[in-house]
């Protein structure tokens, strides 16, 4: 069993065919998905997978925090399955010319979050960091 698959089994999310199908996409993609390309790489291993299906999963395992949502800046949004610890932990770069997401970790802006939550009185318990950029050309 897959980890994603036995996240949602925790979460008591009953597993259908489709839906284990649409796990199968999510944990496969190396890169973030929108709702209708997760649809056509579903369709490709079970044509009765139909895009309100993909929707309704997106949205409930979004709902149960096993996928996040992301807005990029475009007119639909992507999804990626959530790290479950904090060595997955990452950000992204998103190339405003081509619309590519580049994850990256870097350990001294973690640090330096963390450090202003503590100049501010807070501990810093969760974040999201996206960079917009281009590439310089030279």
């Amino acid at each position: 069993m897959s980890k994603l698959m036995q996240r949602c089994a925790e979460a008591g999310l009953k597993m259908t065919e489709q839906r284990k199908v649409i796990l199968k996409v999510l944990e496969d993609s190396e890169d973030h998905p929108s709702v209708d390309t997760v649809c056509e790489r579903a369709k490709s291993v079970d044509q009765s997978i139909s895009i309100a299906t993909v929707y309704r999963t997106l949205s409930i395992l979004s709902e149960l925090g096993l996928v996040l949502k992301h807005d990029f800046g475009e007119t639909f949004a992507r999804f990626e399955v959530t790290p479950d610890a904090a060595h997955e932990h990452h950000h992204h770069l998103i190339d405003t010319e081509t619309g590519e997401v580049i994850e990256f970790k870097n350990e001294e802006m973690e640090h330096l979050i963390h450090k202003i939550g503590e100049q501010l009185g807070y501990d810093i318990v969760e974040h999201n960091f996206e960079l917009f950029g281009h590439k310089i050309k030279k």
